[in-house]
């Protein structure tokens, strides 16, 4: 599965555009099938690479937290056998739906 498609990269803002927003709009749900570990795709630089997101850590939701990361090294990870998925039914929201679900 492709993790972003053409439509959708037409539609994310640039990486640092919601960087400061209060409730920021998530566009896309990257997520690991064999734990926790999801990321909210927030926004995304023009190398389309560089990523804004917030991320629910596998370890625990006391590491959860905004940061940063790289689509290409996201693609690379593997946890027995399985790589990084979108879901696929995934509608953009605001964070703050998004986090009062946890």
């Amino acid at each position: 599965m492709k993790l972003l498609t053409k439509e959708i990269l037409k539609n994310l803002p640039d990486t640092l555009a919601q960087r400061n927003k209060k409730d920021p709009i998530a566009y896309v749900k990257f997520f690991l099938p064999t734990g926790r570990w999801t990321w909210y795709l927030i926004g995304m630089d023009s190398d389309q690479d560089y990523c804004f997101a917030y991320c629910l850590s596998g370890l625990d939701e006391d590491f959860d937290e905004y940061g940063y990361f790289s689509l290409n090294e996201l693609r690379e990870i593997r946890v027995f056998g399985l790589g990084i998925e979108r879901d696929r039914y995934f509608k953009p929201k605001r964070m703050s739906e998004i986090l009062k679900k946890k």
